[in-house]
C-alpha cells in the first residue's frame, strides 16, 4: 500500500511558483507566509481577526526556549495530574469529568506517550526544531534588522526545591546531550547571573540557557507581516474560512464568509482551531487547546526586575522583560476552546510576581490575558505532508509556537518549493499518529 504522505505527492515540480493560501495570521502563519513569499511564491493570508497575532501570539510567555523541550507527557505526569486534579489554581487544570470526547481521545494518547523512552523520542523531535528554528531566526533577524523587544541573554531557570532541582539536572543532562548547552548553577550563581533572583528566600540552584531569548511576539509578528505585505503577501483580515473543498486527493477550494478561492497550495496554521476545520476533510488532527494565562506589569523598579528571562520550574510561569514591562505567563487549563478569563487562574501569576520580584512593580494593574495553545499529545508540532497533495499543515506547537515558528516556516517553503529540509522530517509528520 503506498504511503499517502510520499514526497511524489509535492504539488508542484521543483522551481515553480504557486498561489498559496495560508490559514491564519498568528506568529507561525505570519511567519510562514514570509518564509513563502521570501521562497518566490504567491501568497495569501486569510485570518478572521483584524490584524496578525491577536490570539495565541498576542501576549505569550515571550521567550525563544529551546530549553523547554521536554514534553508534558513524562512518566511522572500522570500522578502529579491527578494530584492537581481538584486545585483550581493548580498549573496543570485538567477535569476529565467533563463531556469532552475530543479531550478523552487527547489524554489517552497523552497517556501512552508518558513512558520513559516516549519522552526521550519527542523531546529529541522537539529540540530539532527548536534549535533550527532559533537559527532560522537569527538569520532573519540578521538580515531584516527586526526589532521586537528582543534580548540575546539567554534563559534562567530556577527550582525552589532540591528534589526539583535534581530533576532539573538529569533534565538538562539529557538535552546537553542532544546538543542545547546548559549551565548549572548553584543558588549564589543564580544571583550572579541574574541579580533580580538574589532575593529569593527558598531557591535551590538554576540551569541557564545561553543561546535561548526572550522578546515580544506580537511585535514581532507585527514586524514580520510589514515586511511580508513589502513582498507582495496580501493578508485578507475579518475573513472565516467555512470549508475546504477537496475532490481526487487535493483542496480545490476554499470557502469563506467573503468569497471563494483556488489556489494551488494550502498550509493549515489555525493553531488550536486547525481539528475543527480539518474535521470535514476526514483528517483526525489529535491537537487539543491548553489555556494559557498572562499579566503585562510597567516595570517601576528596574534593578529589581529581571533583565535575563526567568522560568520558575516549581510554579511553571516565566517572566520576560519587554522593554520597561514584564510579562508573566504560565499554566495550562484543559478546557476546550473556551476564551473566557478565569480570575481564579491570574491569581497564582500576580500572586508568585509579587513574591519572586516583589519590588519590581505595584502590580496595581497587570492587563490579564488567555489564550489557546495547540497542544499534540506528545508536545511535538505538526508539520508537513497530508494526504492531500497540496495541503500542508504547520500547527500543533503547543507552549513553543514563537520558539519554532521560523524553523517551522523554512520547512514548509522548502517542502512546497521541491527543496531539500535542512533537517530530518522524521516523526515530525501527522502520519507519526496513523501507527
Amino acid at each position: 500500500m503506498s504511503n499517502p504522505f510520499h514526497e511524489e505527492h509535492a504539488p508542484t515540480p521543483r522551481d515553480t511558483t504557486v498561489k498559496i493560501i495560508v490559514l491564519g495570521a498568528g506568529v507561525v502563519g505570519t511567519t510562514t507566509a514570509y518564509f513563502l513569499a521570501e521562497a518566490g511564491h504567491t501568497v495569501t493570508v486569510i485570518d478572521r481577526q483584524a490584524a496578525p497575532a491577536q490570539e495565541t501570539s498576542f501576549a505569550n510567555g515571550g521567550q525563544i526556549s529551546a530549553c523547554h523541550a521536554k514534553p508534558w507527557a513524562s512518566p511522572g505526569m500522570p500522578l502529579t495530574a491527578l494530584r492537581w486534579m481538584f486545585a483550581p489554581d493548580a498549573p496543570l487544570l485538567f477535569k476529565p469529568w467533563r463531556w469532552d470526547p475530543a479531550l478523552w481521545r487527547w489524554a489517552a494518547r497523552f497517556l501512552r506517550n508518558c513512558t520513559a523512552e516516549r519522552a526521550r523520542v519527542n523531546m529529541d523531535r522537539t529540540l530539532r526544531v527548536a534549535l533550527y528554528s532559533r537559527s532560522v531566526l537569527k538569520a532573519l533577524r540578521q538580515r531584516t534588522n527586526l526589532q521586537y523587544q528582543q534580548r540575546t541573554e539567554g534563559i534562567l531557570h530556577i527550582y525552589r526545591t532540591p528534589e526539583e532541582f535534581a530533576e532539573g539536572r538529569e533534565t538538562a543532562t539529557q538535552l546537553m546531550a542532544m546538543g542545547l548547552p546548559q549551565e548549572i548553577l548553584s543558588a549564589s550563581a543564580c544571583a550572579a547571573r541574574e541579580p533580580a533572583v538574589a532575593e529569593i528566600a527558598d531557591l535551590a540552584g538554576g540551569l541557564f540557557s545561553p543561546q535561548d531569548e526572550s522578546g515580544d511576539a506580537h511585535a514581532f509578528t507585527l514586524a514580520l507581516a510589514e515586511l511580508a505585505s513589502a513582498k507582495g503577501v496580501v493578508f485578507r483580515f475579518n475573513e472565516r474560512v467555512i470549508k475546504l473543498k477537496a475532490g481526487r486527493g487535493v483542496i480545490t477550494g476554499i470557502v469563506t464568509d467573503r468569497g471563494d478561492y483556488a489556489p494551488d497550495a494550502v498550509v493549515m496554521a489555525l493553531g488550536s482551531y486547525s481539528p475543527l476545520l480539518a474535521r470535514d476533510l476526514d483528517l483526525a488532527l489529535p491537537i487539543y487547546p491548553a489555556k494559557g494565562y498572562s499579566i503585562t506589569v510597567e516595570i517601576e523598579d528596574t534593578a529589581a526586575a529581571p533583565t535575563v528571562s526567568v522560568t520558575d520550574e516549581t510554579r511553571f510561569m516565566v517572566f520576560s522583560r519587554l522593554g520597561n514591562t514584564l510579562r508573566v505567563a504560565g499554566t495550562a487549563e484543559l478546557a476546550g476552546w473556551n476564551t473566557t478569563l478565569d480570575p481564579t487562574r491570574v491569581e497564582p501569576l500576580i500572586r508568585n510576581a509579587k513574591t519572586l520580584f516583589p519590588k519590581a512593580s505595584s502590580y496595581t494593574s497587570v492587563n490579564p490575558w488567555c489564550g489557546l495553545r495547540p497542544a499534540t499529545p506528545d508536545s511535538v508540532p505538526i508539520i508537513g505532508r497530508t494526504p492531500y497533495a497540496n495541503l500542508f499543515l504547520n500547527t500543533g506547537h503547543g507552549t513553543l509556537g514563537w520558539t519554532m515558528a521560523c524553523g517551522s516556516a523554512q520547512l514548509i517553503g522548502d517542502m512546497i518549493s521541491g527543496r531539500a529540509t535542512e533537517i530530518d522530517l522524521a516523526g515530525l509528520g501527522l502520519e507519526r499518529f496513523s501507527h
